[in-house]
């Protein structure tokens, strides 16, 4: 497999640290406001990332964290008056709800940063006992990034315009220093720590928890893969990296991978611009596997301008594999590792070629509805077709549904409720041979843009 490291800036032959083994760390939310499109694409991203290399035969460790303690969030408290806790927990549950909705496994390991205070201080305590940081006179205790000789050379990104993003503060040794530990203040949510009364800053949090639930501690590196948004890798990544390696004298991570941004009217995705787009609003429009198409098309490393038009697009491509398993209903298979697993996996491999992905699929869609056509009792031909079709839902995380549900979108809970008691007054006049009220039920059901399919398993209806 090959991936673009965005150390090397370039495409490399992914070796793990570890023959079979890979752990990767996600940079998750921080959970004061419902997820965006932002957030989805980046979980979907490394979501596929994770189903490729586990289908390639690799056993997967995956953790992604919760910022829990956050500047934000106290806002928030102060905003609203409830507690952290009460905030959090309602963000945290939002947050897992949109990324099942949107077919994104659960990670192996999800830490919340408020319970993992202790290993920020261990870190931050063995940095201060190895000069590599220290208090200023309001309590803060900041990381001296000139005692990383390593320093920028991550994103190389330490520009006079890039440090400018770094908080100013006229007690700080280097401009590109950064808090590890904010001392207490008034109206703030504090913890004990043996350097003073306060809360961690947000770097911090991140190689804590690696070092603590995933890291090995015996390899030149922590982990294997480290991903997250573009906007992470600095100074966020780049904090990372230096302190892991100031604190524990190995690399954070042996390959870095960023996805691109979502945009809106050719603008980065961001709550201060007033253009974010929350999943919530898009699911209550879109089915979630259609609304995951979408951001999947789209290689993760390349930027996606959110766009409605190209969602319906989208759509149409996905609904060609649902009219395939409507074709094949109610055979399922599983996953079989034949020719066209191997054409996905081969374009996944390839730094997640979606594209070429995608392609191979239309051209399986294409080529087995042409093979129904001329053999549509076929069982074997079926059940082959259904076996790619669960392929692509363990690979891709799409497919999985049941095809008639899935042409149900949209459709409210009372019209649904409506929809049944015709279906059923119509098999209750077939039952009594009342032909004519049957098919006078069937048109208006057709009126109402609902077609019908009779099967063993019962009557089926999907939106038209």
């Amino acid at each position: 497999m090959r991936i673009f490291d965005s150390r090397a800036k370039e495409k490399v032959e992914f070796k793990p640290i570890k023959d079979n083994e890979v752990r990767i760390y996600v940079c998750g939310p921080t959970v004061y406001d419902d997820a965006h499109l932002g957030h989805a694409r980046s979980a979907i991203a490394f979501d596929i990332l994770r189903r490729t290399l586990k289908a390639l035969g690799y056993r997967v460790l995956f953790m992604k964290n919760f910022t829990d303690i956050d500047d934000k969030i106290i806002k928030k408290m102060q905003d609203s008056g409830k507690s952290l806790k009460e905030i959090t927990k309602y963000y945290i549950q939002r947050y897992l709800e949109d990324m099942d909705a949107l077919g994104v496994q659960r990670a192996d390991i999800e830490p919340k940063a408020t319970e993992n205070i202790d290993a920020m201080i261990a870190m931050i305590e063995k940095l201060l006992e190895k000069d590599c940081a220290y208090k200023i006179p309001n309590g803060d205790i900041y990381f001296d990034t000139s005692k990383d000789e390593k320093y920028c050379s991550l994103s190389k990104k330490c520009d006079e315009e890039q440090l400018s993003r770094i908080e100013p503060n006229p007690h700080k040794k280097n401009p590109a220093d950064f808090a590890l530990w904010k001392a207490c203040k008034e109206k703030d949510y504090c913890f004990d720590a043996p350097f003073g009364k306060g809360r961690p800053g947000w770097h911090i949090e991140c190689s804590a928890m690696i070092n603590r639930h995933l890291a090995y501690h015996d390899m030149p590196y922590q982990i294997d893969i480290h991903a997250g948004g573009a906007d992470l890798f600095f100074p966020h990544h780049e904090n990372e990296a230096a302190q892991t390696r100031c604190a524990t004298s190995q690399e954070l991570a042996k390959y870095w991978m960023h996805n691109g941004f979502v945009t809106i009217s050719g603008e980065k995705m961001s709550k201060s611009l007033g253009n974010s787009f929350f999943i919530k609003d898009a699911l209550r429009v879109y089915d979630g596997e259609v609304l995951r198409f979408y951001l999947l098309s789209t290689h993760y490393r390349s930027p996606l301008n959110f766009n409605e038009e190209d969602l319906l697009q989208a759509k149409k491509r996905l609904d060609k594999l649902y009219r395939l398993k409507k074709r094949i209903y109610p055979i399922q298979n599983t996953p079989k590792a034949n020719e066209f697993q191997k054409a996905i996996l081969e374009a996944l491999s390839d730094d997640l070629n979606i594209s070429k992905a995608l392609a191979v699929m239309d051209n399986f869609i294409a080529q087995a509805n042409e093979n129904l056509d001329q053999n549509p009792k076929d069982k074997a031909l079926k059940k082959e077709i259904a076996s790619n079709i669960a392929s692509l839902t363990e690979i891709i995380g799409i497919g999985g549904k049941d095809p008639f549900s899935y042409f149900q979108q949209g459709i409210d809970e009372e019209t649904k409720q409506k929809i049944e008691e015709l279906i059923q007054r119509r098999s209750e006049a077939k039952k009594a041979k009342d032909f004519t009220k049957a098919d006078a039920i069937r048109q208006e059901l057709l009126d109402m843009g609902i077609a019908l399919m009779d099967t063993p398993q019962g009557t089926l209806w999907e939106k038209i």
